[in-house]
């Protein structure tokens, strides 16, 4: 079937779009195997090198104003936040005549796990880093007493004066009085000033049921989840769709967060007492308001929890100054003045692009710098939202529990994890997060407890994304996903084969290391799993990656992508993947259609904008 679909195709002439192949409507093509994983089966054992993974680009923005959408700031202020203004363009090597001091280093664990390269510093540093704008201000929560009644001495003698005071006063008093801590469960869920993009708000979704996907030995964990979303609110004028992605707000891990206030003295009494947050401009606390000076009530500690990263991101130079100002220790303070300063560019260029470096590892390896926790908060990034494709199929999700109807959706979520200076490796901490979440409720199971209480805050955050957007109810449908990727895939297969017409019309290529570890929802795809789905597995160096196996099944590919209503969806990482699997795709077109290289590509960019080729990698 698959020869004669293939001699159909390949006639079409460089130019010209082919036709459907004239087939039975009840047959089409299947998956068809390659003889030479045949082959390479009963070979005998050799050495093969490990084939080096290549790192591929994506355009996501082409226009500063896609910039500034992206990110909520202008490019130059993007410039001055990542690299310090300036970064790697003035590297100046050691100057003859210029006086240089050897610095003694600070002799901790912390420091030495970053690595820095400073054998000697200038005696005169020049272009240092200015201390950055505090934006950011804490104050107490007191009550003003009632002003008392001026004497007609004072009124006489600057009634003026008195006149404004108090009504200032009176205004401080008012405002006072009108704000307050709300009522409101941030063990499980931000303040409500953490609001996503209107007219989204978090929701506390209860975690059903959760389990692990992947199993031991597999090189990074996949847990599933099955969040209630029977109660979330109404009004937001979307609905969760198959292939969406909900965003979830996740908070810094409590234990992170008590380190860094033990680490700035900020005393334990103090944290989760209620302030008075007065910013002076941008978008913090919130996460994507307007960019104006805010005042609201809150704790320091849900500041900290919610609002800023303390993980994801490399030190600046703006927090590094922040430090050197505060740092008591005279060699700690020319140690980070010196990576502020031009003559330290190289090494602060080589500190950005090393290790991943938390804020506590700063604070530890500069244990003299103490500075006021609103001047950290100025500098620090903003914690922003992650998301996760639906890997169900959400019109059709609901389980009974307490003799009520539940609606569920249900995601799969991969931990990533990156080096630490003290524990050898960490999460992320959205993954971590979930890792966490899952791991209490599985254990809360494991004692016996009937219904455990676990939450993930999400909001519907991704319902018009590319996958959900052009997923239609009809039409040949090919799906080609690796690790993680395959998720919401899931939820398209679902749907199509509940539809009579759509019987054999899709097909799902899966990309993963090895079936018995990493082989996600296997046995979870609803009927004729067998037939629409392949597993190519690329383990011990077998060089079986899924890009291959699109060129092996480029007969199914043309057939599909020329289809009426045909859709090719690509989801995964970049990384190896999204890249090897476009130039599959474009050996594919020039193969069936006879086109030249740059002819295939063109095909496939016309393929993405009709709709017909979807891609979403990361």
């Amino acid at each position: 079937m698959a020869t004669e679909i293939g001699q159909l195709l390949a006639v079409q002439s460089a130019g010209s779009i082919p036709e459907e192949p004239q087939t039975s409507p009840s047959v089409a093509p299947s998956l068809t195997y390659s003889e030479s994983a045949d082959e390479q089966e009963i070979e005998e054992p050799r050495q093969i090198e490990p084939r080096r993974r290549r790192a591929s680009t994506r355009l996501i923005a082409q226009s500063p104003a896609d910039i500034q959408r992206i990110t909520g700031e202008t490019t130059t202020q993007l410039i001055k936040r990542c690299c310090g203004g300036g970064c790697c363009l003035n590297l100046e090597p050691r100057k003859d005549g210029v006086d240089y001091e050897n610095v003694e280093l600070p002799d901790n664990d912390a420091f030495q796990s970053l690595l820095l390269k400073i054998d000697a510093i200038p005696s005169a540093l020049s272009n240092v880093s200015a201390l950055p704008e505090q934006t950011v201000f804490l104050q107490p929560l007191r009550r003003s007493s009632k002003p008392s009644a001026p004497t007609v001495s004072s009124v006489s003698t600057s009634a003026a004066r008195d006149t404004t005071t108090a009504t200032a006063d009176a205004d401080i008093t008012k405002t006072f009085d009108a704000l307050s801590l709300e009522d409101l469960n941030t063990k499980i869920q931000p303040p409500t000033f953490v609001q996503p993009h209107p007219p989204h708000h978090v929701f506390p979704a209860r975690i059903h049921n959760t389990r692990e996907l992947t199993g031991i030995g597999a090189e990074k964990r996949t847990f599933h989840f099955d969040l209630d979303v029977t109660n979330y609110p109404e009004g937001e004028g979307v609905d969760f769709k198959v292939g969406g992605a909900i965003g979830v707000s996740a908070p810094n891990e409590d234990s992170m967060v008590d380190e860094v206030l033990d680490l700035l003295l900020v005393p334990r009494f103090l944290r989760d007492k209620p302030v008075l947050l007065q910013t002076t401009k941008g978008r913090w606390p919130t996460v994507w308001g307007e960019d104006q000076a805010r005042e609201l009530v809150t704790t320091r500690r849900d500041l900290l929890t919610w609002c800023s990263d303390i993980q994801s991101y490399p030190p600046t130079k703006q927090l590094l100054r922040v430090l050197a100002e505060y740092a008591t220790d005279e060699k700690e303070r020319r140690i980070l003045l010196f990576l502020c300063a031009a003559e330290g560019q190289g090494v602060f260029c080589d500190f950005r692009t090393g290790p991943h470096v938390t804020l506590v590892q700063l604070l530890h390896a500069f244990p003299s710098a103490k500075p006021p926790l609103e001047l950290v908060f100025s500098v620090l990034q903003p914690l922003m939202p992650r998301f996760y494709s639906l890997s169900n199929d959400p019109h059709e999700s609901f389980e009974t529990r307490d003799g009520k109807q539940h609606r569920l959706i249900e995601i799969a979520v991969t931990v990533h994890e990156t080096n630490d200076w003290r524990s050898g490796s960490r999460s992320g901490i959205g993954s971590g997060y979930f890792q966490r979440q899952a791991l209490k409720f599985i254990e809360a199971k494991e004692k016996g407890e009937a219904d455990p209480e676990f939450y993930i805050p999400m909001f519907k955050g991704l319902m018009a994304n590319p996958l959900a957007k052009e997923f239609v109810s009809d039409g040949p449908m090919l799906l080609i996903g690796a690790g993680v990727g395959i998720a919401p895939f899931r939820g398209f297969v679902q749907r199509r084969l509940k539809t009579a017409n759509c019987a054999n019309k899709v097909w799902v290529l899966q990309g993963i290391r090895d079936s018995l570890v990493d082989e996600l929802y296997s046995g979870e795809w609803g009927v004729h799993e067998d037939e629409v789905k392949r597993v190519v597995q690329s383990r011990r160096g077998e060089g079986r990656y899924v890009q291959e196996e699109v060129k092996h099944q480029s007969d199914l590919v043309w057939y599909i992508i020329n289809s009426i209503d045909g859709r090719v969806f690509v989801c995964g990482s970049t990384k190896g993947m999204g890249e090897g699997v476009e130039t599959a795709l474009i050996e594919v077109a020039m193969e069936k259609g006879n086109l030249e290289r740059e002819e295939a590509r063109q095909f496939w960019e016309l393929k993405k904008e009709a709709g017909q080729y979807i891609a979403e990698t990361w």
